[in-house]
């Protein structure tokens, strides 16, 4: 009880019309879970209520990280109050659309049907879905034109931020995955639904993984669009584990160097993120290594590995004692501080 009281108190000052919609966020994926139950209807093998938990669950966070990163701005406050309000608004709108769908029993998203609900959805879909690309932009121009925290924080705020803004563009791309192809599916009150496009590459609605539903029969945008939106998290989480590290090891105390291992984080986060798109683009599931997936993965380990390395290096090195000129210039400026003193006593 304390542990939360403590947490509220923390979130006092955070951006509340975030906190709010994170809040009403996480509530839809506890009722989605117990939908999970309850509820049997089925879309694609699958609960209804697996989209919306899903969606709910990664606005929440997601909404949460920005409701805190609001509130740590020193520039563009009152405009930064305003774009975190529309997009509360927005990702209301969008999950909103998806649970009106799973209420329904039909497909929320790739839907060409004409009837009242599909139609419903695009509309709202058509609204919500350019604000949230569109504002975390803006976000990241506040965030990149100032400091809000030590360096490494910064730092992780800013890769973080752009990945996110790099994980919208790639959903963008879903719309237009599966080509224009329509086909007919079922759904979950064995109504026949006209379908255009798909999450899968290669092949439209796949055999998916289990809660993610990722495609295992051919490429997936939705594994991308996951790694880079939560991108911020980790590297703040990194952050995080670096600042308690350093109060044990000395080398680590410096915050160039917390900075430069974010950074590196960053950097191979970055290279997953890429490596990621290009596979699914190429219609190769996330469950498949083939060779040149395989070979992309390991240059980016490789690569991450060795700069971390390096950076870990030069901050153990010892430091080069001072020279005799060093030394001299040293005790010079002891000793004029010494006589200012005398002076003014």
């Amino acid at each position: 009880m304390t542990i939360l009281a403590t947490g509220l108190r923390a979130m006092r000052g955070w951006h509340r019309p975030l906190v709010a919609n994170a809040t009403l966020m996480f509530t839809l994926t506890l009722v989605s879970a117990v939908g999970l139950i309850v509820d049997d209807r089925l879309l694609l093998g699958e609960s209804v209520w697996v989209k919306p938990m899903k969606f709910g669950f990664a606005m929440g966070v997601y909404g949460l990280t920005l409701a805190w990163l609001l509130s740590k701005l020193s520039k563009g406050r009152r405009l930064g109050w305003w774009l975190g309000t529309v997009f509360a608004v927005a990702g209301l709108l969008d999950v909103g659309a998806v649970v009106y769908a799973a209420a329904h029993g039909t497909f929320s998203h790739f839907n060409n049907d004409a009837e009242p609900v599909a139609e419903t959805v695009r509309t709202v879909f058509s609204i919500g879905v350019a604000p949230l690309l569109l504002i975390t932009l803006i976000i990241a121009v506040l965030v990149l034109i100032q400091r809000t925290g030590d360096r490494a924080m910064t730092r992780a705020l800013r890769a973080g931020l752009g990945l996110a803004i790099a994980s919208m563009v790639v959903a963008l791309w879903l719309s237009n995955s599966a080509g224009a192809t329509p086909r007919t599916l079922t759904d979950a009150n064995g109504n026949p639904v006209s379908m255009n496009g798909g999450h899968g590459i290669g092949d439209p609605d796949g055999n998916g993984m289990f809660l993610t539903n990722w495609s295992t029969t051919g490429g997936d945008l939705r594994v991308p669009h996951f790694v880079g939106l939560h991108a911020i998290q980790v590297l703040l989480l990194i952050t995080a584990i670096l600042g308690a590290l350093a109060t044990r090891h000395d080398w680590l105390r410096a915050e160039r160097v917390r900075a430069r291992l974010v950074g590196v984080a960053g950097l191979g986060y970055t290279g997953v993120f890429a490596v990621l798109t290009w596979q699914a683009k190429r219609g190769m599931p996330v469950t498949r290594l083939d060779r040149q997936t395989l070979i992309a993965f390991t240059g980016v380990s490789v690569l991450t590995l060795v700069t971390a390395a390096a950076v870990v290096v030069a901050a153990r090195r010892p430091s080069a004692p001072p020279t005799a000129g060093q030394q001299r210039d040293e005790a010079s400026a002891v000793t004029a501080d010494a006589d200012a003193a005398v002076i003014k006593g």
